[in-house]
């Protein structure tokens, strides 16, 4: 770390000489205006520094680092840097330097302060103890003005403290020798300790007669960016990194590849009037609702097997704690031979390794969820559970649930067949298939022994429904027909209907929304928990 480059404000001054000859409060007053014209030329967006005691001999341990050692002016070798999580009783009496944010700051009489410091979820202690050669009285003043989350580099030796360390991840401490401040944040509107909070810790606070912060999640998400920074929140969307990783792998080593179909299309994909218009050099056009109907266009292209992941965007009014205007799809096409199970045959090992691989990679990270919104690990079976609709409404109606047999189920009936499913076969994973014709899209293949229902199917998680799939319609008359019957103007898919008309070989495939599936693996309650930014029929920022 380069020692900031001038710790004294007048020091690069023409007058410096001058200015030394004159009173001790002149020089003051020379400092003042050296150290106006440099915040003058400061961004707007940075901090105001602290000031350094001139007269201390140590000053150069401690303080701001300049902007011009912040735009790259050297290439360094980063390879001394040491991140937060791999400080550990290995590195004891060796000296490291760490970057984080300071997360908690306290002083203890003006010889001592403490700063926890936090890098990507880890935390570790950092002591601030006045030593002859190394830390003054001025240097730990300077630490404990530090505002909380600004972004510090600390310099130090690692130490094994005799007794467990409470509020960190690291059973290690740092006996800081050097302190200087990378970037300097504002005041929070949120602290990131009340964001951490879990709803248990609040309740027994109340019970013991205590007050403690709860931030809601409009609150939460107007401040996203603070948000993200807590433990849950890592652990979150490090979890939604796998699920997306583990996606692609499987099915790379199953003979698919990625495809990306375009987002800007002149029809609705799906039917219905949830899309998003907009105008497109003068023709009407619209977000894709899903990448159906080009991903259908591969397989008619002899591409086999393909998947993507990318955007979806439907235009509901949908206020649920499972529904968002934009998410992340996770589609699946694939040629089929004899049956619709063979896409089945498919979802069933994908879960299955996905599940396997989060709960033995992400330990670390499901805990971190765990501690704020507490959770039961996923029951599933190794082999995938399926059942057909009609086996579904069985078991609802011998439960003295009424259902429409050729209706699709709502939100209340899908959980208490889930919870039927869970005590009858031990899992909270499974899938129901042969869904009634007249609740699934245009495109959907009908039943061949039943034109009321079709080769479609669901997969639930905990009661509710993640995926929807199905054999589609390779058929173009009949494709024609279907669409039109569920009043969709036939003109805007032309070109996806007539790429069937040069021989189309019987395929099927799948949806799955990314958000949904680590919401429901993590037992959380909302899907804007696992939105990055979510987009709901309310909310365009941040």
């Amino acid at each position: 770390m380069s020692t900031p480059e001038s710790q004294n404000p007048v020091a690069s001054d023409p007058t410096t000489e001058d200015a030394l000859s004159v009173s001790k409060s002149a020089t003051k007053k020379a400092a003042k205006k050296a150290a106006k014209e440099a915040k003058k030329e400061t961004p707007a967006a940075a901090a105001p520094s602290l000031a350094v005691d001139e007269q201390d001999p140590l000053a150069s341990n401690y303080g701001e680092v300049p902007l011009v050692e912040l735009q790259s002016k050297t290439a360094e070798d980063v390879s001394h840097w040491t991140e937060v999580g791999n400080l550990t009783n290995a590195l004891e009496n060796q000296s490291v330097l760490i970057r984080g944010r300071a997360q908690t700051i306290r002083a203890v009489g003006n010889k001592m302060s403490f700063v926890v410091v936090r890098e990507r979820g880890f935390t570790v202690q950092c002591v601030v103890t006045v030593q002859l050669d190394t830390v003054s009285r001025q240097m730990v003043k300077y630490v404990a003005g530090l505002s909380r989350e600004s972004i510090i580099d600390v310099e130090g030796v690692v130490s094994v403290p005799s007794v467990e360390i409470k509020g960190t991840t690291q059973q290690v401490e740092v006996q800081v020798r050097k302190l200087y401040c990378v970037s300097r944040a504002a005041v929070l509107p949120i602290n990131i300790e009340d964001a951490a909070r879990s709803d248990v810790e609040i309740e027994k606070a109340l019970q013991a007669g205590e007050t403690l912060v709860r931030v809601n999640q409009d609150t939460r998400l107007n401040n996203r960016v603070l948000d993200l920074r807590t433990p849950a929140n890592q652990g979150i969307f490090r979890i939604q990194s796998q699920v997306g990783n583990i996606f692609r792998q499987f099915l790379i080593s199953e003979g698919f590849f990625e495809i990306h179909s375009p987002k800007l299309i002149a029809g609705s994909s799906e039917g219905g009037a949830a899309v998003f218009k907009l105008n497109y050099k003068g023709q009407e056009a619209c977000l894709a609702q899903s990448p159906q109907l080009h991903k259908q266009m591969a397989i008619c292209g002899d591409f086999g097997r393909i998947f993507e992941i990318g955007p979806v965007f439907r235009a509901e009014d949908s206020f649920t704690h499972r529904h968002l205007c934009e998410f992340t799809g996770l589609d699946v096409e694939m040629e089929i031979k004899r049956h619709y199970s063979e896409v089945m045959d498919v979802v069933g090992p994908l879960f299955v390794a996905m599940f396997d691989s989060l709960n033995k990679n992400c330990a670390k990270e499901l805990e971190a969820v765990a501690r704020q919104y507490p959770f039961q690990p996923l029951k599933y079976l190794p082999e995938t559970l399926r059942l057909t609709f009609e086996e579904g409404v069985q078991m609802l109606k011998e439960a003295g649930v009424e259902v429409d047999p050729f209706g699709d189920l709502n939100t209340e009936n899908e959980r208490k067949l889930g919870q039927l499913v869970l005590e009858k076969y031990g899992t909270e994973f499974y899938i129901l298939h042969r869904y009634p014709l007249a609740v699934r899209p245009f495109y959907t293949m009908p039943c061949h022994d039943n034109p009321a229902y079709s080769n479609s199917f669901d997969v639930f998680i905990r009661g509710e429904e993640i995926i929807s799939g199905a054999q589609r319609v390779h058929v173009p008359e009949l494709l024609t027909e279907r669409a039109q019957a569920l009043g969709i103007d036939v003109k805007t898919i032309s070109t996806y209907i007539d790429s069937f008309r040069y021989g189309a070989p019987p395929h099927g495939g799948f949806g799955v929304g990314l958000e949904r599936v680590v919401m429901l693996f993590c037992g959380l309650n909302n899907i804007r928990k696992t939105s990055l930014f979510p987009r709901d029929p309310l909310r365009l920022a941040p």
